[in-house]
């Protein structure tokens, strides 16, 4: 199978044409791991979001051959939801000529190359938690977001019950001229439409499941952030930590790719 760069090459040299590389490109884009996983190695050019192995629900060894077939592909893997027998089988699978990074945090994993450069978009975001108990999710996004070549300004612990803790921090995520912020709450999920509505950028409000009680394990944040009278306020699951860092990224790449 040829790379995508030799298909191209081909198609500038009229050695194929562009229906046989059309062809060739769909064979390129899915790669099988027995019967167990399809891999999506075409996603990162395709949409500007690389493939996120999901560790949850697979076993160590699952994961790690899976891990291992990506990477050969990509010359980078990352995975998420991570339990302590993924990343040990993880780190068993890889020799030591590879960057292996572990975020115990965001129980992610990002395996790369030592070759594998992340090439700066220009994209800026910014991330807010409204308690310490919501950093594990805002750390999903701002690994996705700086895998994708976007800069993070992040700030944690600024929630509405002491909002005098939120005006500096919000102050500097804003000097530094995001496109978009990250808004990371649970409980009623107020920081959310406090910060979208003070901020003339897109705000991607994510609910976490730290909640207890009625409307519990994120249910009330969830309806919460819905129900927001704030403009400018979008929403992802609860928990939805790599789905806000990949939109957000994606919102601001697009910005910065239009500023250049």
């Amino acid at each position: 199978m040829y790379s995508l760069r030799e298909i191209l090459d081909k198609v500038a040299k009229n050695e194929i044409s562009p229906s046989e590389a059309e062809k060739l490109l769909k064979l390129l884009a899915i790669d099988e791991v027995g019967c167990l996983a399809k891999l999506d190695c075409n996603r990162e050019l395709r949409k500007g979001i690389p493939e996120i192995v999901l560790a949850e629900g697979k076993t160590a060894s699952d994961v790690a051959e899976i891990s291992r077939r990506m990477l050969a592909k990509n010359g980078r893997v990352i995975v998420s939801r991570c339990a302590k027998e993924h990343v040990q089988a993880i780190k068993e699978t890889f020799s030591s000529d590879v960057v292996l990074e572990v975020n115990d945090k965001a129980r992610m994993v990002v395996v790369k190359t030592k070759a594998f450069v992340i090439s700066p978009s220009g994209g800026r975001m910014g991330i807010l938690t409204a308690g310490t108990s919501d950093i594990p999710v805002a750390e999903e996004a701002k690994i996705i977001a700086q895998e994708m070549g976007c800069a993070v300004f992040s700030t944690y612990d600024v929630g509405v019950a002491g909002i005098h803790r939120l005006i500096e921090p919000l102050k500097e995520v804003l000097s530094n001229d995001v496109d978009v912020i990250v808004v990371v709450a649970g409980r009623e999920g107020a920081l959310a439409s406090v910060v979208s509505g003070l901020v003339d950028v897109p705000v991607i409000a994510v609910p976490t499941s730290n909640s207890y009680g009625f409307g519990e394990k994120g249910v009330c944040t969830l309806m919460a952030m819905l129900q927001s009278c704030s403009l400018g306020l979008a929403v992802v699951n609860i928990d939805g930590g790599v789905a806000a860092g990949a939109v957000a990224t994606l919102i601001a790449n697009r910005a910065a790719k239009f500023r250049r």
